[in-house]
């Protein structure tokens, strides 16, 4: 399979196959709701628009239904999951589990300039307008859980942390009330979250971060009715 360059994303590779470049552009518009919930993909016109043959784009399809993000259903063809309530309580569920099964392992290994390098995090969040900004406030968001937990050096977990958080995102973009209602106490929860870190109390980390994602967890269930996105 020949390899093309993308230009376009800083954050894919220079070079990809045709596979790896459909994966990328459809997980982004997913993630992004330019490929809206519950809409049809029609894998023709995807390869059309991306230059490339039917074949990598089904291939991509398939990686994106193993990842929950597209579901393929007989005689209707590929369809973009739906935001549920129940998504949300899966993917608050996991967030819930990664973080709290990794955080003591980070606490143990973590020095005084990884805690550090939270804080320099945690002071752009104050910075950022959420009202104005709401897309750099959820990076910065997603950078401090992330470097937390991968002070723990387990790599396997912060991919599966770093996809569930991609998977945060679309949510978040697609409830983005909540997050302009939320901001203000999820940052004065971060700031306990480091605290705790710094004193070494890692039962007291997991306990913050616990009551963090179940806050989340039901202001974003206020937010997404049972039928949303299909």
């Amino acid at each position: 399979m020949t390899a093309r360059r993308i230009a376009s994303s800083s954050s894919a590779r220079a070079y990809v196959t045709k596979t790896e470049l459909a994966l990328h552009e459809l997980r982004d518009r997913i993630l992004r709701l330019t490929l809206a919930p519950g809409q049809t993909i029609i894998i023709d016109e995807t390869a059309r628009q991306l230059g490339i043959s039917p074949i990598p784009v089904r291939e991509a399809l398939q990686l994106l239904a193993a990842e929950g993000l597209v579901e393929i259903r007989p005689h209707v063809g590929v369809v973009v999951k739906g935001i549920t309530r129940c998504c949300v309580i899966e993917l608050f569920t996991l967030l819930e589990g990664l973080e709290s099964a990794v955080c003591r392992h980070a606490i143990a290994r973590a020095r005084s300039e990884d805690f550090a390098t939270l804080e320099q995090i945690l002071n752009q969040l104050d910075a950022v307008r959420v009202t104005r900004e709401p897309d750099r406030w959820a990076e910065l968001n997603a950078q401090f859980h992330l470097t937390l937990a991968s002070f723990a050096g387990l790599k396997r977990v912060n991919a599966e942390l770093t996809q569930t958080l991609d998977h945060w995102d679309r949510i978040r973009r697609f409830s983005l009330d909540v997050l302009s209602f939320r901001a203000a106490d999820a940052q004065a929860e971060h700031w306990e979250i480091l605290e705790a870190a710094k004193a070494h109390k890692a039962d007291r980390v997991e306990q913050l971060l616990r009551q963090h994602n179940r806050i989340a967890l039901e202001q974003y269930l206020s937010s997404v009715p049972e039928s949303a996105g299909g």
